[in-house]
This record gives structure tokens, sequence and C-alpha cells, in this order.
């Protein structure tokens, strides 16, 4: 495999030298698999060659890989040059392949810094303890992870240095940036981050009653929506002769079609189609399983993306990444962000450019055709009529029928 990316002979004389040349050839089937580019493949490669030959001067074998002569190993190297972008994570999918086939413990180091373990100790916490959704995780894991990078950057995570102004300060930064709903999403995700740590022990005093709350009255506001002909101009606008056209396409129509939110979009796997009964099975809040059937338009947009578009990858995930490594998308704000280029793409103008606007959307689209509240909460999977009744604030030809007449005014 190493032939496709080097062709001179003595290149690939130097990329087989040292005790890890046997598995450098499937790491790079591997990035070709996850879609590397050619570039980016020989960066990587040279990287291992490099610490293969690093280890054969220093008599080692595979076997005797351990954190410290890693780090030996990256001192030397930052001696010589300067530190290779995601280093890292070359390690991290290097010593899986070698774990995978036995030749490192389970435990070999993966070489996390102290912030993706508080990260990923939290996630599991969440997850086991807790007991919540892979949505959740998807939607608080982000918030976390860019406070801790705020707070503490490169410096040691010294959770007892916490103070009130750290997190009042960077509510205080970034809820004005927010809609009020992911602002109280993101003051939640702050609470059980704190909560964590004080039930952990990381900080003596439970701070999570130091997160400000963010203004947000049930039904003090309308639902942000497109009308049917502005909905069907996104949709025309993704080019369906691209990979990533037909992606984005199929991901659109059951945001438009079905009403299903970003997360659970993230969410989906190729097991959740189930193209014999002609139904989608989605995990939504609270864990809760779903079964919704498959418009025919949304399947073959479906079936489009899986013939045409999805590249050839291990993961199991319905959606995956158009860049490497080819896997899911890492949250729901990846939907966003594809909502909101197919918006500017279409040239349509919205207030709210997120996930959840083809939800309200399509409400407010069956409202207008008839449908009733409880229809209306059974396809959006709502727990109860008072969620869905936000949505009879935009039938104002119903409205107008029950508007008493202004004093004084014209009659």
């Amino acid at each position: 495999m190493i032939q496709q990316f080097f062709t001179l002979p003595q290149a690939r004389q130097r990329m087989r030298q040292g005790p890890l040349c046997p598995y450098i050839d499937e790491y790079a089937a591997l990035l070709c698999e996850q879609g590397y580019s050619r570039q980016s493949a020989r960066r990587q490669i040279r990287w291992l060659a490099d610490l293969s030959q690093w280890l054969q001067r220093q008599g080692l074998h595979v076997e005797e890989i351990n954190s410290q002569r890693i780090a030996s190993y990256l001192q030397y190297r930052r001696r010589r040059w300067c530190p290779l972008c995601g280093e890292h994570l070359i390690l991290k999918r290097f010593l899986a392949l070698l774990r995978s086939k036995g030749l490192l413990p389970q435990e070999a180091p993966l070489m996390k810094n102290a912030r993706q373990r508080a990260e990923e100790d939290f996630e599991r916490y969440l997850s086991q303890e807790r007991g919540l959704s892979r949505v959740t995780l998807l939607n608080y894991l982000p918030i976390v992870r860019r406070f801790l990078v705020e707070r503490f950057g490169q410096k040691p995570l010294r959770f007892n240095q916490l103070r009130v102004h750290d997190i009042t300060g960077y509510v205080q930064r970034h809820a004005h940036d927010l809609c009020p709903k992911r602002a109280g999403l993101m003051v939640a995700a702050l609470r059980s981050f704190l909560r964590y740590l004080h039930h952990q022990g990381r900080i003596a005093t439970d701070m999570a009653a130091a997160v400000p709350g963010v203004a947000a009255w049930r039904l003090s506001t309308l639902p942000k929506f497109l009308p049917i002909d502005q909905v069907q101009r996104v949709l025309e606008g993704c080019d369906r002769k691209t990979p990533r056209g037909r992606r984005d396409y199929a991901i659109l129509m059951l945001l438009a079609r079905l009403g299903l939110r970003a997360g659970e979009v993230v969410a989906l796997t190729l097991d959740d189609i189930r193209w014999d009964t002609g139904e989608i099975a989605v995990q939504g809040k609270g864990r809760r399983q779903s079964r919704l059937p498959l418009p025919q338009e949304v399947g073959r947009a479906l079936a489009d993306y899986l013939q045409k578009g999805r590249p050839p990858c291990s993961s199991r995930r319905l959606f995956i990444r158009d860049r490497a490594p080819r896997q899911g998308f890492a949250n729901s704000e990846a939907v966003s962000t594809l909502v909101r280029r197919a918006l500017e793409r279409a040239g349509v103008s919205s207030v709210s450019t997120g996930a959840h606007l083809f939800r309200h959307s399509l409400a407010t689209h069956m409202l207008r055709q008839g449908a009733s509240l409880a229809d209306i909460g059974d396809l959006l999977r709502h727990r109860g009529i008072n969620t869905t009744a936000i949505y009879a604030k935009v039938d104002l030809e119903a409205l107008r029928t029950l508007a008493q007449p202004w004093p004084g005014g014209i009659r």
C-alpha cells in the first residue's frame, strides 16, 4: 500500500525501516479507507516511519512501546522539527491498530491530555450513571470542552481554582450569541458538569448554583419558520450530482418532511432504516425510541445517498463526514452548520438558521393545511399537547375569530 503514496524505490525503502514497518502498510490502507488525501497520508506515513527508525536506533521492539518511550520520542523530534499538526491523533490511530492485533495491551496509552480525559470521564458519568441519551451527550460535551479550553487553555486542569466569576463570565460572553433555547442548553450543560465535579470530589462546593439562568419565558415568542416554497428552494439548492449534495439533500429531507431534530439525525445508523416495513427508527429525547413512516420521497433521497454518495467506511452511522476521517458527525452543530450553508446557497434569508427551522416550518405548514395540534404533536413526538400549543400562535386565521374588538376602534 505504501507504493501508492511513494513512487521512488528509495523513498519506499526509507518507509520500511524499523520494527513498525510491517504495520505501516496496514496504516496506509486505513488512511485510504478513511478518505485522507494523498498529501495528508504521505505526511502521516513519514511521521510513523521516523518513529520506527527511532525505535530501531534505541533497540526497541513494538511490544516495548509505552507512554514514557513515546514521550521521549516526541521530545527528541521537537528538538529537530516543529510539532506536526495532529501528531497525537496519528498516534491514537496507529496504537489502536497495534492493539487490535494484540501487540499492545488494551490499557496502552492513548496520549490523551488531561482535558480529553476529563471530558471522557464526564461522558461516562452522563451515560452510565445518569443514563442520559446519546443526543444529550452530543449537545453537552462541546459546551464543556469550550469552557475548559477557555478557562485553562494549555495549563493543567486545577478545578479547585474555579471561581464564580469564571462561570458567570463564560455565560455572559456567549449567551448573547445564542438563541434562548441554545443558551439554556449551555447553562444546563455547565450545571451538570459542575455537579459532576462536586460528586467526584474535584471541587469542594457545588457551584452549579453559580451558573446564571437565561430568561426564556414559555410561549413568549413565535416559532421561526419558512414558507413551503422557500423550503422547496432550499431542497432544490442541493447539487444532487455530487456525493456531498446527495448527503445534504437526504438530511434536509429528514428535517423538512419528518421534523427530526439535529441530534436525532446525527445519531441515525444504517440499522435504523427499516426498508422492509418502510419505517425509520429514531432515538429521541430521554432515550425514547420511535418508529416513523418513511415517505417515498425521503426514502428515495436516502437510497440515492447510500448508493451513490455515502463513502465506503467501517462506521455504522448513516451520515458520514465528507472529509477524512470517514466517520459520523461529532455533534448536532454539524447539522445546523449544514442548514445554514443550505440557506445561504438557496438565497433564503431567515432570522433562525438552525436545524429546528425546518421542524417549525413542517408544523406550521401542517397546521395551515388543517392538521390538529394532536396530529402535529404525534409527528414531532412531543410528550404533551402543551409543547405543541406554541404552534397555535401562527394560525392567524383561526386567531382572528377569537380576537376581541379594540375599545373605540373600527367595528
